[in-house]
């Protein structure tokens, strides 16, 4: 999924670009058309595959049904089968050329635009054990995954940032006794661990409210029922509409959410409009925000030679940018104990 920004005020701040468009035009122009210019012969090889195996299985389907009448056509048929399982093969192996082109010729050149000293790498994702300590998502997830890991500091505050997709399995019988894994999603989308400056005795969470928005006041007795903590209510009315707060100490959760901090949290989800979570531990902030499909991937099935495209991933790198300002880490007002 593809963030669009623009320069933009909400609530009482303005959001810029990380880069100016016109920097970020003279990289498109300079460098990176002409790498999607190269990358498009591959991205037509990749979606040529992808034809052919249609049209065989197309062949393959139409072989069987006509096997009942003309019986010797099963031996074309499972000729045609194993044709579809080699040009898959191949397939794949054309988009993983193209797709690891692509993350090197233009998802890194944006990554150094934005930052040279930003480290950025194509197959690494925040570890498991950072992504549990969170605590924002308590399910143990059964297959975890990740990638396009940049980790930096921004002035005097170091994060790392990924894409990852958490899941859980669940195991069922059919009723002809064959055994079904189902695969369910927990978390999808930008994850990222970022310096908070300050030693937090207890652990502080803030969850998109989605008990009171959709089951009204019911929803709120829903809230106290929470293992997290205890519910921690605030006087931001704007605020308490989009998230739901809970702490282990209702002074410290207070101190970590200033009405300034507030004030972001509610003018970041409003900016991207998506579902956004925080929590405080240890001498960390963990925020994930959530999309359904997959970022910073090349396209196959489209035109690759797109300057709105190249201009949406600066937008969506610009995140934690975005999360660092608007919360005031920066801001050395503690020190760690």
């Amino acid at each position: 999924m593809l963030i669009k920004l623009a320069d933009k005020t909400v609530g009482n701040l303005t959001f810029t670009p990380m880069k100016s468009i016109e920097e970020l035009q003279l990289l498109y122009n300079s460098e990176l058309k002409q790498s999607l210019e190269l990358l498009e012969g591959k991205r037509k090889q990749v979606l040529k595959k992808i034809l052919v195996i249609i049209l065989v299985i197309a062949l393959v389907v139409a072989v069987f049904f006509m096997a009942n009448n003309y019986p010797n056509l099963i031996y074309l048929g499972i000729a045609g089968i194993l044709a579809a399982i080699y040009f898959i093969y191949k397939a794949v192996v054309a988009f993983r050329t193209y797709r690891t082109e692509f993350k090197e010729k233009v998802v890194r050149e944006i990554v150094k635009l934005i930052n040279p000293e930003w480290s950025y790498e194509p197959k690494g994702h925040i570890s498991e054990g950072n992504y549990m300590t969170s605590k924002l998502f308590t399910k143990r997830p059964d297959r975890y995954k990740g990638d396009d890991l940049v980790a930096g500091v921004i002035e005097k505050t170091d994060f790392r940032m990924s894409e990852l997709h958490s899941e859980y399995k669940t195991e069922s019988t059919d009723k002809d006794g064959n055994r079904r894994t189902t695969w369910h999603t927990i978390f999808k989308g930008l994850f990222a661990h970022i310096d908070f400056n300050k030693e937090i005795n207890g652990e502080t969470f803030v969850l998109p409210d989605t008990a009171e928005r959709l089951f009204g006041k019911f929803g709120q007795k829903l809230q106290s029922m929470s293992s997290r903590g205890k519910l921690i209510k605030l006087e931001n009315v704007e605020f308490e509409k989009l998230f739901v707060v809970y702490g282990a100490d209702q002074i410290e959760a207070r101190y970590i959410l200033t009405p300034t901090m507030m004030e972001a949290m509610v003018n970041i989800q409003r900016l991207y409009k998506t579902n956004v979570f925080f929590s405080f531990i240890g001498s960390r902030v963990y925020f994930a925000m959530s999309f359904s499909k997959d970022l910073f991937e090349p396209r196959v099935f489209k035109s690759g030679v797109r300057f709105d495209d190249i201009k949406q991933m600066n937008d969506q790198f610009r995140v934690i940018q975005t999360i660092i300002s608007e919360m005031n880490l920066n801001t050395r007002i503690w020190t760690k104990e």
